[in-house]
């Protein structure tokens, strides 16, 4: 396999805290011999345990940027025991332009993993990623929230595995994180995931959706800033006590959560954000825009839960999902079984 062009401008191996980029060498007509320069922080004291931190893997979603660029221009050393490495815009060109998928290649990083040496440019920083960061870490935080098409009650998540062990440190690790809800996340598709990546080899992984709309706000920035103190202390990088609040625990057993509309027009939820329905109840009504006088078409609850996803904003199409459940669970989490 070809090496990965991508190049470090700090020393993994040196300690202390350094910031540089990932320089990708892109050339374009603005600029025949020029890169893309993805910026990275690097904390390192000592032998301890190593946590990769990542936002904007999805470009329009804001609060891990946020919480990381913070953490980045105020971790020091001395407070570390191990190495941080973050990365508050992993997929850079998308966060730039604020869109979901990078502008280069209209690929979303999610969906490209392990990724190619000599692909497109969101390959190559998946490449990246696969073949130099993820091996060096023990605990990944890959922070998300719903974009500009999405809104979510604010939870961390793990994923049910195959390996009993594996499971039981991710969600050791969501928990610690503490978001106002906690669950163990159904996906659509995660071929080409990030979070199958990391979980193929055998890290401690948790994910986020934290709000959505395509901003973000006070209390959801909070919570990852909350939430990203909480997992690295947990992970014994940093030191104190966590910080912890009442937090649901969520699950969705199968694919019955996934509420999906089969026509265009605009949406009247019925419902809002963390209420919890029954199977048959109204979930929302929608309208069809290209004439009046016309009844709307009903989309009813297909199980019992809480309603944790919807739709943003106010217009469908044929395809879109439009709301997601999950079941509440009344063990917790120290109580569930691995």
């Amino acid at each position: 396999m070809r090496n990965n062009p991508i190049s470090a401008t700090i020393d993994f191996a040196a300690s202390g805290v350094q910031h540089g980029y990932l320089r990708l060498p892109y050339s374009r007509n603005d600029s025949a011999w020029g890169s893309i320069q993805i910026p990275i922080t690097q904390v390192k004291n000592g032998s301890g345990p190593c946590a990769l931190l990542t936002g904007a893997n999805h470009g329009d979603e804001y609060e891990g940027p946020l919480a990381l660029i913070e953490l980045a221009a105020t971790l020091r050393a001395e407070a570390v025991s191990g190495t941080v490495i973050i990365l508050p815009f992993m997929n850079y060109p998308a966060f730039l332009a604020g869109t979901r998928v990078s502008p280069l290649d209209h690929l979303n990083m999610n969906r490209v993993f392990p990724g190619k040496p000599d692909g497109s440019p969101t390959e190559k920083i998946a490449d990246y990623f696969q073949r130099t960061l993820l091996p060096m870490a023990d605990l990944v935080l890959d922070f998300h929230s719903g974009g500009k098409t999405l809104d979510f009650i604010p939870f961390a998540a793990s994923h049910a595995l195959e390996d009993a062990e594996q499971q039981a440190r991710c969600r050791a690790a969501r928990d610690a994180f503490n978001a106002p809800f906690s669950i163990e996340m159904r996906e659509i598709d995660a071929l080409g995931m990030y979070d199958d990546a990391v979980e193929r080899l055998g890290k401690t992984f948790v994910t986020t959706e934290l709000g959505g709309g395509g901003t973000a706000t006070p209390y959801t920035t909070e919570i990852a800033r909350k939430g990203l103190r909480n997992l690295l202390i947990h992970a014994g990088i940093l030191q104190g006590d966590l910080i912890r609040a009442p937090s649901r625990l969520l699950s969705q057993d199968d694919d019955g959560c996934f509420h999906f509309t089969n026509h265009n027009g605009l949406v009247d939820f019925a419902v809002s954000l963390g209420q919890t329905v029954a199977k048959g109840d109204l979930i929302a009504r929608i309208w069809d825009t290209g004439h009046t006088g016309i009844a709307p078409r009903n989309f009813y609850a297909l199980m019992d839960g809480i309603v944790t996803a919807r739709h943003h904003p106010g217009l469908v199409q044929a395809g879109d999902c439009l709301a997601v459940l999950a079941t509440e669970i009344t063990a917790q989490p120290s109580e569930q079984k691995a």
